[in-house]
């Protein structure tokens, strides 16, 4: 058991006054069996008229309009999280089993569908067709998280949050958005279903009680092999109790943090910081 206070500031700085801006922001923790969510709220400044929903992927959305002048926008999150382990299923599905599943799932048949960031490249899809070749689903879903691992490197600066996955592995290079697209996009081109998650992952392998440490948001996979199963290729690990779990989608466009538009001339700049602090 490990839980976490994670503080996320987030918002628009303009170069001058606007009159509105109507947002729509995810990034309040998900409940579910592997996360009790103590507490969650959203701060808004200015204050303006805001709904809570679940969107179709079961992701908390907040929409809301600020509705008077300003020339910032600071959204901050505030949650407090306990993630506590669950008992690993066991993959059991052959690729013929597989196929009869999706066919009668529409979950299924959504995750298992390319987007265009997801679209993958062709050597890769030769390599993961290789590997569906000699493997059951499980098998092959976890060697194309290895490859991307050990193919990819992380660096910052590269790629934005508009780069698709067959233009970062042709560079090799990425951020935790890359990794996951690129493994999604294997995965389903050998007809696994995979979704995208995003949430935070604690930067340290042995955080320490009372600790507040800078974080970011971060990015990682599950995929369908008779249960749902996580990993985080970006880093090539289990997703285990320093994962905090805030939305799932088919890529990043299904869970972006924050976006919005505005009235007015003015350009926008975005700001971002995350603190995480371990609290037992």
């Amino acid at each position: 058991m490990s839980r976490y206070r994670i503080v996320h500031t987030t918002g628009f700085k303009y170069q001058g006054e606007v009159v509105a801006s109507y947002n729509e922001a995810r990034l309040l923790p998900i409940r579910d069996e592997a996360q009790l969510v103590f507490s969650a709220k959203l701060q808004i400044h200015p204050d303006g008229a805001a709904h809570e929903y679940l969107d179709y992927f079961k992701t908390r959305a907040v929409m809301f309009e600020v509705l008077e002048p300003h020339t910032e926008l600071n959204i901050t999150a505030t949650s407090v999280v306990e993630l506590r382990p669950t008992v690993e299923p066991i993959p059991g599905l052959n690729w013929s089993d597989l196929a009869m599943e999706i066919v009668s799932s529409l979950e299924l048949t959504d995750a298992v569908g390319q987007t265009k960031r997801t679209q993958p490249a062709n050597d890769l899809v030769k390599f993961a067709k290789k590997l569906a070749g000699a493997h059951n689903p499980h098998e092959t879903a976890l060697a194309i998280c290895h490859k991307v691992f050990q193919d990819m490197t992380y660096m910052h600066g590269v790629t934005g949050v508009h780069s698709i996955a067959s233009d970062a592995w042709s560079e090799k290079i990425g951020v935790c958005q890359d990794f996951a697209h690129i493994t999604l996009g294997a995965m389903r081109a050998v007809g696994i279903p995979a979704r995208y998650v995003s949430g935070y992952l604690h930067p340290s392998k042995d955080p320490k009680i009372g600790e507040r440490v800078v974080g970011e948001s971060h990015a990682w996979v599950e995929w369908w092999a008779g249960s749902w199963f996580a990993f985080d290729p970006t880093n090539d690990i289990d997703v285990n109790t320093r994962h905090v779990v805030v939305g799932r989608g088919r890529d990043y466009d299904d869970v972006p943090p924050l976006r919005g538009v505005f009235a007015g001339p003015f350009n926008s700049e975005l700001f971002v910081s995350v603190e995480i602090t371990k609290e037992a």
